[in-house]
């Protein structure tokens, strides 16, 4: 008989009890450093005490009131996000696939409004990930995740990441908008280099169309910067976010400039539960403790300690390792054995990582992360390495969030 609960997910044997910082405590009394942070969400940890009390406050005040009322908790969340980016106005939902789905409604609106209703269509990358609903399983493009769900959604066009004259053949007088990540996660932690990032930044503003970029697992300080396209020095013109936004409180938001966002008037989109009292509470929580001075520093510092401890891991054990990608706390080793193997192994030493595209094994610890927690993980992959070698026939029985 099927379960309860709807068996959509490939569940690891494991239930938590509490977390505090890096570490999550499982029923069975076992502990385990994160470096899945709920897939890159829990941003400052588990139990930060800022966060708590804030969440803690919060719900014995107001939870929900609908946006048929002002939130001033939304209000403030609002002008932060303006004051620290591109953007001239924000508008909160609670996901990233949801966020994705506005973004594109945006783009289109605008070149609607501009004059170009004919511009619908969006150009999005190969290996993309943007979300699980229709439209954006459309946008992904995936064949796996299509299946079984009817005929994709109309007016997405996929082209090789990284390749510019790809773009530039695929604009047409219907283009509204170039929609990308600038580190694809699902895939297998690919990055847009700079110099691509400012191409397409010079080639949206030649033609007229929109640069939507899709940030919601490599944005809200996991590379170091606020958001990753920052350390290209581009902005886009309309951007989406969510997983650390709320720190593992379920908020999205997408980001715009005027242009963009002065098309999005009353009734044209909405939601009921985003940007609630208790969500913004929340994200506000989280960006007290990212723009605090020196935080983000201090993110590039663990970061910078663990590429070099994983370089040296990828030269000791070449046949588990091939390659360490990534920025900041966004990483991905490329593994020789199947990566859900190497997961299993690392999870039996105690650290909790996920997969992704590309047989790449993802860490993306809370940015709160030590600098003790760095080399403990670092030497419970060694201790993984060690358990490959000693057993190679060890098979993988659960996966967590495996990425085709």
């Amino acid at each position: 008989m099927i379960p309860p609960l709807m068996p959509t997910y490939k569940r690891a044997d494991l239930a938590f009890e509490r977390g505090e910082g890096s570490w999550l405590y499982a029923s069975d009394g076992r502990r385990f450093l994160d470096f899945a942070a709920g897939i890159a969400t829990c941003s400052i940890g588990h139990a930060h005490p800022h966060l708590v009390e804030t969440i803690s406050q919060q719900a014995g005040r107001v939870m929900h009131v609908s946006n048929l009322f002002r939130i001033p908790q939304a209000e403030k969340l609002a002008e932060r996000l303006v004051a620290n980016t591109f953007a001239d106005s924000v508008f909160f939902c609670n996901s990233g696939a949801e966020a994705n789905e506005g973004m594109v409604k945006m783009a289109r609106r605008a070149q609607m409004l501009a004059g170009h209703p004919e511009r619908t269509q969006i150009i999005c990358m190969d290996g993309a990930f943007h979300g699980r609903t229709l439209a954006m399983l459309s946008a992904t493009g995936n064949p796996k995740y299509l299946e079984g769900f009817g005929t994709p959604v109309t007016d997405f066009v996929h082209v090789p990441f990284n390749d510019l004259d790809a773009v530039k053949a695929a604009i047409t007088p219907r283009t509204a908008a170039v929609m990308l990540e600038p580190i694809q996660g699902e895939s297998g932690i690919k990055r847009a280099s700079v110099e691509y990032l400012r191409a397409l930044r010079a080639l949206c503003d030649q033609t007229g169309v929109l640069l939507a970029l899709d940030e919601v697992q490599s944005g809200v300080g996991r590379t170091g910067r606020l958001f990753a396209h920052q350390w290209a020095g581009i902005t886009p013109d309309v951007m989406s976010t969510a997983k650390g936004l709320g720190g593992g409180f379920p908020i999205g938001a997408i980001l715009a400039t005027e242009t963009v966002a002065k098309a999005m008037t009353a009734g044209t989109h909405g939601t009921t539960f985003g940007g609630n009292p208790l969500a913004c509470a929340a994200a506000n929580a989280v960006l007290d403790v990212l723009l605090a001075p020196g935080f983000m520093d201090q993110v590039c510092a663990r970061a910078a300690l663990l590429d070099e401890l994983l370089d040296s891991l990828v030269a000791d054990a070449p046949d588990v390792f091939e390659q360490r990608r990534g920025l900041g706390l966004l990483i991905g080793l490329r593994c020789v054995p199947a990566v859900g193997d190497v997961q299993t192994a690392a999870q039996n030493a105690g650290l909790l990582c996920v997969t992704a595209g590309d047989n790449v094994l993802r860490l993306v610890p809370p940015l709160t992360v030590t600098e003790e927690d760095c080399r403990k993980a670092v030497a419970m992959l060694v201790q993984a390495v060690t358990t490959l070698r000693t057993h190679p026939d060890n098979k993988n029985k659960t996966v967590l969030e495996t990425t085709p």
